[in-house]
């Protein structure tokens, strides 16, 4: 079962006493992924495609980089884009696609989605004279309902993008039901993975995503954003790139020299997030980097599978991913129950399936308020629209409201000492 207890002894900045649900903005590093940063920059790295030990060192980082990210949401490394950021990255995707669309043609957006994952599409569209089509959500439930698709989209659509969970209430639409609408009219579909993706198992094809996004830094990893494409797809675009840069895919799409230092961390911390259940048994290279991380100071070491037992890392990351989604299932229910019990607290968002995500305001303060008070007890959470902007517009709350998102490494004390302090607002 899931050890709360012993991921969090894997990171160092939970010792500080704070209760750290601002997880939805960006979560903490444990010490394997600040280990393997630093190990990584120690050992010397340079540009790749050189004739040094240094330059393949930065190659094979780049690669176990690329299978690391296929591990984690079940696409193909030949399809991973590495970038600075899902914002940058889908404007670059945007740019790409859009040359191909004239007036006529029409790209369908939600209302539910970070900015990020409607302005770049609804920008792309106006410059290229194509139209843009909302889908709205139930402003009593906070669902995205999957039969509107069938109105909004035509022959002409050419792109639909949806969030796989909202970054402010977690929703959860149905993305599988939507991406088929989009591929029964011939258009492709871009998911924002970024909410969903530190909350439950991933699996790119059976969700139906031509293009799936996500950042390393909401699941425990440094700052660096990830697109994973379907190779065939993203071999048929044209991007913007220097006259040298490489034609292939994935490496057209990059711009720039990759920072290599935080790749080896972001296979890290995907490596972490394959060790989170304590009934999952890693291979033995998987163990002997546990076991050298536990020697200094990192998480414990997982003892090694006997030989040809061990399973694969997309394995044990379905595993471990299924046991955070109960374990943080759980202490949603504390959350989102202590919330509704408030008379001075109102609550958005009731969708079925949610991310452990909860977005309130309190009677009287406005949510920056509320956010500062609850910081003077050392509760971290965040206040305003989290650029949300479409779906908080639609919610009539211009200043937004207060989140407060739960990952795998909060427990129940985390929960408590928000639900006390938030009653202590009362009047």
């Amino acid at each position: 079962m899931f050890d709360v207890d012993r991921v969090r002894a894997a990171y160092p900045a939970l010792r500080d006493g704070h209760a750290y649900l601002d997880g939805a903005a960006g979560t903490q590093v444990p010490v394997a992924v600040i280990d393997a940063v630093a190990d990584a920059c120690r050992a010397g790295i340079g540009n790749t495609g050189g004739a040094f030990a240094a330059s393949h060192r930065s190659e094979a980082i780049e690669a176990r980089c690329r299978q690391a990210i296929a591990d984690l949401t079940g696409g193909s490394p030949e399809g991973v884009i590495l970038g600075p950021s899902m914002t940058a990255l889908t404007y670059r995707l945007a740019a790409a696609l859009s040359r191909d669309w004239g007036r006529g043609d029409e790209v369908v957006v939600s209302r539910l989605d970070h900015d990020a994952n409607i302005r770049p599409w609804v920008q792309a569209a106006g410059r290229a004279g194509a139209s843009v089509r909302w889908a709205e959500i139930d402003l009593a439930t906070g669902e995205l309902p999957a039969a509107q698709y069938a109105g909004l989209l035509c022959a002409r659509t050419r792109l639909v993008a949806v969030t796989a969970a909202s970054n402010v209430i977690g929703t959860r639409p149905d993305v599988p039901a939507i991406a088929a609408a989009a591929h029964a009219v011939g258009a492709l579909c871009y998911v924002d993975g970024v909410h969903a993706t530190p909350h439950a198992p991933v699996d790119v094809a059976a969700l139906g995503a031509d293009f799936y996004a996500t950042s390393a830094y909401k699941w425990s990893g440094p700052h660096v954003g990830a697109v994973v494409g379907r190779p065939g797809v993203l071999a048929e675009l044209r991007p913007d790139k220097l006259a040298p840069a490489p034609d292939t895919v994935p490496e057209c799409f990059e711009r720039g020299t990759l920072p290599f230092g935080d790749l080896a961390g972001v296979t890290a911390a995907v490596d972490h997030l394959a060790s989170l259940a304590a009934d999952v048994v890693p291979g033995p290279a998987a163990a002997a980097a546990a076991a050298a991380s536990a020697a200094s100071g990192g998480h414990p070491a997982v003892p090694a599978a006997p030989p040809g037992t061990a399973l694969s890392r997309r394995a044990r990351v379905l595993a471990s991913m299924a046991e955070v989604e109960r374990h943080e299932a759980g202490l949603f229910r504390r959350l989102a129950g202590g919330l509704a019990a408030m008379d001075h607290v109102t609550v958005y968002g009731k969708a079925a399936r949610r991310a452990p995500t909860a977005f309130f305001t309190v009677a009287g303060m406005t949510p920056r308020a509320v956010a500062e008070r609850l910081a003077e007890r050392r509760i971290n959470v965040w206040n305003g629209d989290n650029y949300a902007f479409e779906l908080c517009r639609a919610l009539r709350l211009p200043d937004g409201a207060v989140r407060a998102g739960l990952v795998h490494y909060n427990d129940a004390s985390d929960v408590d000492r928000l639900l006390t302090a938030v009653s202590d607002l009362a009047g």
